[in-house]
């Protein structure tokens, strides 16, 4: 019988979380078991998450178009649950043999998105009684069939280590965020999703997908136990954006990665973090990690293409400027001087980081 450990990172949004568990339990065909890794959260996330799993506290009711569609009717509880600090997680639950369907880990801490779920994937390896794990994005829905379309793209080619969904936009599920995966352009130092703002329902090419890919989106990362023995754990030092791409980089000599075009996900895309393409509407927190991980990424696997990554952190410099956003700029000198410390302080408060979110 084939185990699949899924693995969802909540930082205060645990309104999210709930949605995104009431649409997993309803999957079918393949048995799991939720790891739900929360990242030092102020808002009672865990205490939600409980009463939730108890009967005691509904999912919140969503606006749009997909507002029920994979949460109803309402899994049936209570779902049973167990509860670790992270010390107790990482010894795999100080080897106990529970199977609860749910657990529930609280790292105390904010971890960043690759530290959230290398908890849970710490949890994972000590057990030693699993094939794959899915790490999924908690602003996510999934169709019930998700889970099982990616353990069949896996079983059909076992050089596969990594393997990506459908994923659509929440809001607007016309519109595709990626078809698996994207191409990342190290001259540039920019990622192009594969089928990025196109509509579902054309004519959807597995094979060009996986010609074309050289990461897979982080919201919907599915990996083998071979994978995770053999290249190890997500890189945190990233703490957000760029841990896919690292961890592809480093597993290409030994794997390819797949995609499982029926595995279709809803995501609702970087609302906690202030995701925009507009300079106007970028976050600091957004902002930071994106451009300093650029340039951190690319010193690391391709020093090459430095002179023209710095070129593009000027052209980015220059368009906060114009816009306005010289918090973003001042941001941009010091990152490129080396002196991005003096910001981390500001990155963590909770001024900058309120709202809610998934691995910040």
């Amino acid at each position: 019988m084939t185990r699949v450990y899924v693995i969802l990172v909540n930082w205060n949004g645990w309104q999210d979380t709930l949605e995104c568990l009431e649409s997993l339990f309803n999957s079918h065909d393949i048995s799991f078991r939720a790891i739900v890794c929360d990242n030092g959260s102020w808002d009672g996330s865990l205490e939600l998450i409980k009463a939730w799993a108890m009967g005691k506290q509904e999912a919140p009711d969503r606006s749009g178009p997909l507002a029920g569609f994979f949460t109803s009717p309402a899994v049936p509880k209570p779902i049973p649950f167990v509860s670790y600090d992270r010390r107790e997680a990482e010894a795999g639950g100080e080897g106990g043999d529970e199977l609860s369907p749910l657990i529930l880990i609280d790292c105390k801490e904010n971890l960043g998105f690759a530290g959230g779920n290398n908890v849970g994937l710490r949890y994972v390896l000590a057990r030693k009684d699993f094939d794959y794990v899915w790490l999924l994005n908690n602003d996510t829905v999934v169709d019930p069939s998700a889970l099982s379309r990616q353990v069949e793209r896996m079983n059909e080619n076992p050089k596969i280590g990594m393997c990506g969904s459908t994923l659509l936009f929440y809001e607007d599920p016309g519109r595709v965020q990626a078809f698996g995966g994207g191409n990342y352009c190290k001259w540039i130092g920019l990622p192009w999703h594969i089928g990025q703002l196109k509509r579902p329902d054309r004519q959807i090419d597995r094979a060009h997908s996986e010609r074309w890919m050289n990461y897979v989106v982080g919201a919907s990362l599915f990996i083998s136990r071979e994978f995770l023995d053999r290249v190890g754990l997500m890189g945190e030092d990233y703490f957000l954006f760029f841990e896919e791409t690292d961890w592809a980089e480093r597993s290409k000599k030994h794997f390819s990665l797949g995609y499982a075009p029926e595995s279709v996900v809803y995501h609702k895309l970087g609302k906690s973090i202030g995701t925009s393409s507009d300079p106007r509407k970028k976050s600091l927190v957004c902002d930071f990690f994106a451009l300093r991980n650029r340039l951190k990424f690319t010193r690391r696997y391709h020093p090459v293409a430095l002179p023209t990554i710095y070129l593009g952190l000027c052209v980015a410099w220059l368009l906060r400027c114009l816009a306005g956003r010289w918090d973003l700029a001042r941001m941009i000198v010091d990152i490129v001087c080396g002196r991005e410390e003096k910001w981390t302080s500001r990155l963590f408060a909770k001024e900058t980081c309120s709202g809610k979110g998934q691995a910040i």
